[in-house]
């Protein structure tokens, strides 16, 4: 971490704090539910962490990363308060899934592109972003994420009907 400015030391813990609090919410719960605290923990670390990479620049130029951190803070209220907006109405939970999920995603493409291009210190594994190993390794985690958002809404749907039924038996009653 020689190499590592003081704000990319704590851009990158707090990253790490985001993705690891995002993965108990998914074990936990099956979803991250910005509701919940770990959701709320994991959308502050995560703002916490976009905002700290804005400034961060090894190029000397805003590059994919700073796209990535602006595209999850707009995503991520989207997420958050998908729940309270009208546009998707009965899909709200869908909706906040799949972003909540998304940002996640998205968070773990620079995770996985830093790692492998710093990683071992005096040998890395990858010598640039647009290496093979990246490369294969973003398009298993593309395959994850279609598969772990699948799942998840499936997870959703049976409650969604339970919740209708209860709601037909109470207007039958």
């Amino acid at each position: 971490m020689a190499n590592l400015s003081f704000l990319s030391i704590i851009h990158t813990f707090v990253a790490i704090l985001a993705i690891l609090v995002a993965f108990y919410g998914l074990l936990k719960s099956g979803r991250i539910n910005p509701a919940s605290d770990v959701g709320r923990l994991y959308t502050l670390f995560t703002v916490i962490s976009c905002l700290s990479s804005l400034p961060i620049m090894k190029t000397g130029h805003p590059g994919i990363g700073h796209a990535i951190a602006v595209i999850i803070l707009i995503l991520l209220p989207i997420g958050v308060q998908a729940r309270s907006i009208k546009l998707f109405r009965r899909n709200a939970i869908y909706v906040q899934t799949i972003l909540m999920s998304a940002t996640l995603f998205l968070s773990l493409i620079p995770a996985i592109t830093e790692t492998l291009t710093r990683l071992p210190p005096y040998d890395p594994i990858a010598d640039s972003p647009k290496a093979p190993v990246i490369q294969i390794s973003i398009l298993i985690l593309t395959v994850i994420f279609i598969f772990g958002v699948s799942y998840q809404l499936n997870r959703l749907r049976p409650r969604r009907r339970s919740i209708k039924t209860e709601n037909s038996k109470l207007d039958l009653g």
